[in-house]
């Protein structure tokens, strides 16, 4: 059997090498250098100290890359699985779904309560039971926006691409890799960005945990960052806001354009863009010998495992397959059902005795008041974000120069700004309902900007040109070829932005600064102050509320146009 693969070069370094070669193994040492000192020996009630030094900050901002990067990792596995499983198992999407919408509405200090202890259990007397925390609570604020949006990319995939692989006989895995997947990489790196830089307004909550009544702080940019607040050190705000754009110009010069230049060959289109994506430092290891040849290897062995898959026999339909499928709708709706109606009863018999029918309605009408503010913040971001997404998306080379902009902005920890907002809210006697609203949104509506630019830069060129070539301008060009092309984007982008909005409303809605506290009306205050107080079970009942409302959101309106962009799909 014949592969077609081409022989590999054989490793004649060029200078190129001489440059490269010592970069990365220099890299490495680095890495293995800051894991050694993020294990170093640790026990529960050790003062970890933070230096406020400047001089600190290019340690701390590497420990705190580190650990997003790996919690970026764990995040796209994560992703690839649970997405692929709800877009091509109608069963399991009647449940991941609804359970990424609860998984997502879950405040990040709540995961931290529950996993930090067990993470600090399997590593007794060391720190890496803290960092594993730490890189979970991260991963709890990455990978539900790239889920999303490799799920909604999977749902929205062309018929003729499908049409493709049933005719070369591809099974499930081999049309994953050669279809489904490259059609979503272009939504999905933005996304995938966008993540990496909403994990920066975790990293002050995440990098300091409390555990039995202790607060435990790991070194990092976002433990240097609530010293400096605590302290109110403005100085060492502004030296860590300095590394934070060095940091992130780094990573999107060293890692995010290159993997966006390189995922420009995914987008699908009938003809070539006449602007593409570039990167120095792609072009620069494309040109290098030895280290080409290094990545080139295991790319070769995994497009073998690849092609060695079995194909797929022609499918026959048995006469019978309507009938069975309906009996396991039947069979499984049931199941739901019988799980809905205990779940009610429970519900029904817990509720009165703890906290009383008075209590649940004020703390579902709190819910409505949060969830307002939420609906109205998230249809005033589209109204700016998506005509600048697409007009960015459209624009390699605009995008190029936008790009590290756009994550600083979507990396820049919001909290940082509550202070200013009390100053002026207390010394204009504004209502503070009002003005603390945007608060909550100043963390999330990247996600909107994000999805809308990669939407937007994965419409084919041939269709811009036919466009063109007709003469489609202003709003017939918007209706006809933008809103549709980047609506599957802009959903996923509103409902990331959505949940992020929940989310940041525990600290949003009450805020503080020295001696003044501001708390406005609306379910995440509830939680922020029952948890303050440490009143377990009306923590409960705040989160149970949030997320029952987030998803009957999702359910009611996102879900729904998910629905239409499918239906969309199809008729094209």
């Amino acid at each position: 059997m014949a592969f077609n693969l081409p022989p590999l070069p054989l490793p004649v370094p060029n200078r190129r090498d001489l440059i490269a070669l010592p970069l990365v193994i220099a890299l490495f040492f680095i890495i293995a250098h800051a894991g050694r000192e993020m294990a170093v020996p640790f026990h529960l009630g050790e003062n970890l100290s933070i230096s406020l030094s400047p001089l600190a900050l290019p340690e701390y901002g590497l420990y705190t890359v580190l650990r997003m990067l790996a919690a970026l990792v764990v995040s796209f596995v994560f992703t690839l699985g649970y997405a692929w499983l709800a877009a091509h198992n109608r069963y399991a999407e009647r449940i991941l779904i609804p359970a990424l919408d609860v998984l997502q509405s879950v405040p990040i200090l709540g995961y931290l309560s529950i996993t930090v202890t067990g993470f600090m259990a399997l590593f007794p007397g060391s720190l890496v039971g803290v960092q594993l925390a730490v890189i979970f609570a991260v991963f709890t604020s990455q990978a539900w926006n790239m889920t999303f949006s490799l799920y909604q990319s999977l749902k929205t995939v062309p018929r003729d691409l499908h049409e493709a692989a049933t005719l070369y006989r591809l099974n499930a895995w081999q049309r994953f890799w050669k279809v489904e997947l490259p059609f979503a990489m272009p939504g999905l790196l933005w996304n995938t960005m966008m993540s990496m830089s909403g994990g920066w307004f975790f990293v002050v909550a995440s990098e300091a945990i409390t555990v039995s009544d202790q607060t435990v702080t790991v070194p990092g940019i976002g433990s240097y960052i609530a010293a400096a607040i605590a302290h109110k050190d403005l100085a060492a705000i502004g030296w860590a806001i300095a590394a934070m754009i060095v940091i992130i110009l780094a990573y999107d010069t060293l890692l995010f354009r290159p993997i966006v230049a390189w995922a420009d060959k995914f987008k699908f289109e009938m003809t070539a863009s006449s602007e593409t994506p570039r990167s120095v430092v792609l072009d620069f290891l494309r040109r290098t010998r030895l280290l080409k040849l290094l990545a080139v290897v295991p790319a070769r062995l995994w497009e073998l495992s690849v092609r060695l898959m079995p194909k797929v026999p022609p499918r026959r339909v048995p006469g019978n397959a309507r009938q069975r499928r309906r009996l396991a709708d039947g069979v499984f709706y049931a199941a739901l059902g019988v799980l809905a109606v205990w779940a009610v009863v429970r519900l029904l018999q817990v509720l009165p005795r703890d906290f009383g029918w008075p209590m649940v309605g004020h703390v579902i009408g709190l819910g409505l008041i949060t969830g307002f503010k939420v609906f109205v913040l998230v249809a005033l971001s589209a109204l700016v974000w998506v005509p600048i997404g697409v007009w960015i998306g459209l624009r390699p080379r605009w995008a190029e120069k936008v790009q590290p902009l756009a994550q600083f902005l979507a990396a820049f920890p919001a909290n940082l700004l509550f202070p200013l907002f009390v100053v002026v809210i207390v010394h204009w006697h504004l209502n503070v309902d009002v003005f603390t609203a945007p608060l909550m949104i100043l963390g999330s509506m990247w996600y909107i900007l994000f999805s809308v630019v990669g939407a937007a830069a994965a419409i084919p060129t041939d269709m811009r040109e036919a466009a063109q070539n007709l003469g489609l301008r202003g709003w017939l060009l918007w209706k006809r070829l933008y809103l549709p092309g980047i609506f599957p984007g802009f959903v996923t982008g509103a409902i990331t932005a959505s949940g992020g909005a929940w989310n940041a409303s525990i600290v949003a809605e009450v805020v503080s600064w020295g001696d003044k506290t501001l708390v406005a009306t609306g379910l995440g205050a509830y939680i922020s102050q029952t948890t303050a107080k440490g009143q377990t079970a009306q923590i409960a009942l705040g989160v149970g509320v949030m997320s029952l409302l987030v998803i009957l959101t999702n359910r009611l309106v996102w879900h729904r146009l998910y629905d239409l962009a499918q239906r969309r799909v199809r008729l094209d």
